[in-house]
């Protein structure tokens, strides 16, 4: 039995590794697979858990590759390709939010950080 804090991660990768095998199922398999976002991006041991088992679509990851974030960890021999993708989730919540409103600032320079 699962006990203590390990839990809800151990919940969170089952249901990642089922729906990726849902898609992969629904789409006849799997070329590309994409991690992004704050965990996709920086937490190597959830991407091995999520890919642990998942030979079988022809996902492989690099230990190496994926410890040190590289664009691509997939192994060289994996049939699909294993992706981690950097991303700015707040300059694209604030992209967003001003198409929504019609603020019209979509492509305006900031003074913080780039575009907008």
């Amino acid at each position: 039995m699962i006990s203590g804090p390990r839990k809800p991660w151990r919940c969170s990768v089952i249901r990642r590794r089922s729906g990726l095998a849902l898609f992969a199922a629904a789409l006849g398999g799997v070329d590309t697979l994409v991690f992004a976002g704050g965990i996709g991006e920086n937490a190597p041991l959830v991407r091995a858990r999520i890919c642990d088992g998942l030979g079988f679509l022809g996902i492989e990851l690099s230990d190496s590759r994926n410890v040190d974030a590289a664009g691509v960890i997939s192994t060289d021999a994996s049939r699909a390709t294993v992706r981690v993708i950097r991303t700015d989730e707040d300059l694209m919540i604030a992209r967003s939010v001003c198409r929504i409103l019609g603020l019209g600032m979509a492509g305006a320079k900031s003074e913080t950080k780039g575009t907008l």
